[in-house]
This record gives structure tokens, C-alpha cells and sequence, in this order.
């Protein structure tokens, strides 16, 4: 069957659809508009684990000039369009795990807390966390991919309490040593690292360092992913013979960073080195069909990698509604 559909046939479409809605407002009740969203959580099963991420909510970048380079930005903004998405302004969404293994309730990365040099939509992990049911006191370990402060911004709060008082933190030594560095207060990287100390050095005494390899927490074991920071680590996470790795911030966009994966970030600490931990970690991760839980994909973050050309392509994962 063939349709003959023509601009005077579909405005003629729209006339007759926009009346019979302007004869059904006066005939039906009006609902009141909501505003609300569903909550900033979703709920998993990972082996005998159960997975709960929660959003510290969207991290605008604004226009991608500038901040993804090394391709021509015209190039870049039509990679952005293709997709759908806006060509003048990344947003990223901060995706936090928090796996149940049934005897600890770890927690990966913290968000931004009150800080908002990112804008005024983030920040929210401690309402997303009420939101699911879980208790910031009940968290045993926060595990850092990193120390910028979007990863660790949420440990303590404004004046300086840790916020999840029974918790051990564990990140890469070089990765603390580096970005609490109080001689590099004057440098470009002033004001991650006043976040970096603000919230590190509060709990320094329950810091705990791990090492590339090293499974620290039961089923969570540290791969070096060096280049975005010089500590900079995904991990590992596993349960009755199923996993997924937590990308930290291995890839911040799922279409330029994976598309060209060689693309650099600016606020890569050394940029090229990024760039091979990237190639290097998502070529394993497609290869054994791993899948992966992103920090920085669009909400919740959850999904495969596989190669397509030079570069990769991510498949979100189905949203399940039943554990």
C-alpha cells in the first residue's frame, strides 16, 4: 500500500486534527499539568548484587568548541546534530552506581555537591539516594575513578562534614597526591584542587589506596586508566559470574569520544594518554561483550560498547521495571 502525501494534504491534516482538539477541550475535563518527573534512580540485578543508580543530575558543558578538540569543530557540531543532539551545548548526566553485594553498600563517585561551577543542576545525589531509599550512613565505601570535582565534590558538605559518616574512600594515592597538592593552588587547576582538598582532607584518616589489579572490595577490582588524570581508574564490578566496569570518566560522550575516540577533552590532564587508555580499555571491553556503566552517558548509563569502523558505538541497555 502507497500513501500520496502532500504539503497541502498534511496542512489540511493539521487544520482538521487542531479543531477536533479545540472541540475536545471543551468537552472533556482539563487535568492539571503536573510538572513533576519520575524520580533519579533506577534498579538492577548484577548476580546476587543489586545495583541502584543514582543521578547527581545534569552537567552542562555548554558549545563543544573548545572542550572536544583535535577535530574540526564544524565536524563536531555535525557529529552532535546527526544524533540528535544539540550542537551548541553538551550536557552530561552523572551517573552514580551503588552496589549492594549483600554484606557492603558501595557507592561510586559523588557528584558535585554544593559546589556549582557547572550550573545550577547538580548536586543532587543526596536527594536521588532519599529518593531510592538508601541512607548516606548505611554506605560502608565510596569508591573515586578520580579526584575532579564532579567524581569527589559530594563527600563532605558545605562546612566541611563528611556526609557518609561510616564510610572508607578509596582512590588512586596519585591521583590524591597530585590534586591536593596545596603548591598547585596557584596554578590553572586552583579550583579542582581547593574542591580536592576541601573534600579529601576531612577524611583523610579513612582514606584507603588501591592498586592497578588490585581487587579491594569484594567482586570491585581497580584498572589504571591514566590520562584524563594521572590516577584516573575504572573498575571492575562482579557477582555470581556477572560484571560490568564503571567507565568513570574513561569516555564523556557516548557519540564524539566513542565515534573518535582519539578526540581529545580539555580537561584531560594529558590528553593523549586519555586517549590510548580509551582506545586501549573499550577495544577489551567490546571485545568480551563486558558491559559498561558510564558516569557521564545519558541517564542511567548503562550499556555495551562494539567496535563500528575506527571507533565504537554504545547500545543502551532496556530499562527493566522488574528486579
Amino acid at each position: 500500500m502507497t500513501f500520496d502525501v502532500s504539503r497541502r494534504s498534511l496542512l489540511a491534516l493539521g487544520a482538521g486534527l487542531g479543531a477536533s482538539a479545540m472541540l475536545g477541550s471543551s468537552a472533556m475535563a482539563r487535568a492539571p499539568k503536573l510538572g513533576t518527573q519520575t524520580p533519579y534512580w533506577h534498579r538492577f540485578i548484577l548476580g546476587d548484587a543489586e545495583v541502584t543508580v543514582v543521578s547527581d543530575g545534569p552537567l552542562p558543558l555548554g558549545d563543544p568548541s573548545g572542550t572536544f578538540t583535535g577535530v574540526p569543530k564544524e565536524e563536531v557540531k555535525k557529529m552532535l546534530a546527526d544524533n540528535f543532539l544539540s550542537p551548541d551545548n553538551v550536557v552530561l548526566e552523572q551517573n552514580s552506581p551503588i552496589v549492594n553485594t549483600g554484606d557492603k553498600l558501595i557507592l561510586f563517585d559523588t557528584g558535585m555537591g554544593s559546589s556549582k561551577m557547572f550550573g545550577a543542576s547538580t548536586g543532587r545525589q543526596q536527594k536521588s539516594m532519599t529518593e531510592a531509599g538508601i541512607k548516606p550512613g548505611d554506605i560502608d565505601a565510596v569508591v573515586c575513578s578520580h579526584a575532579h570535582i564532579d567524581h569527589i565534590g559530594g563527600i563532605v558538605d558545605e562546612g566541611g562534614k563528611p556526609l557518609f559518616p561510616n564510610a572508607q574512600v578509596y582512590i588512586a594515592q596519585s591521583d590524591f597526591d597530585f590534586w591536593t597538592d596545596e603548591g598547585k593552588l596557584g596554578s590553572a587547576a586552583k579550583d579542582f584542587v581547593v574542591h580536592a582538598r576541601k573534600n579529601l582532607l576531612p577524611v583523610r584518616d579513612r582514606l584507603k589506596f588501591f592498586k592497578d589489579g588490585e581487587e579491594f572490595l569484594p567482586g570491585v577490582q581497580a584498572i589504571a586508566a591514566p590520562g584524563h588524570t594521572v590516577g584516573h581508574t575504572i573498575f571492575m564490578v562482579s557477582s555470581a559470574g556477572k560484571s560490568f566496569a564503571f567507565l568513570g570518566d574513561l569516555s564523556h560522550h557516548s557519540v564524539l569520544l566513542l565515534e573518535k575516540p582519539r578526540m581529545e577533552f580539555s580537561y584531560d590532564s594529558d590528553p593523549k594518554q586519555a586517549a590510548e587508555s580509551r582506545v586501549k580499555l573499550l577495544t577489551m571491553l567490546a571485545t568480551n561483550k563486558i558491559p559498561v556503566m558510564s558516569y557521564h552517558f545519558a541517564w542511567p548509563g548503562y550499556g555495551h560498547v562494539a567496535k563500528a569502523g575506527d571507533g565504537f558505538r554504545y547500545y543502551p541497555e532496556p530499562m527493566k521495571m522488574t528486579l
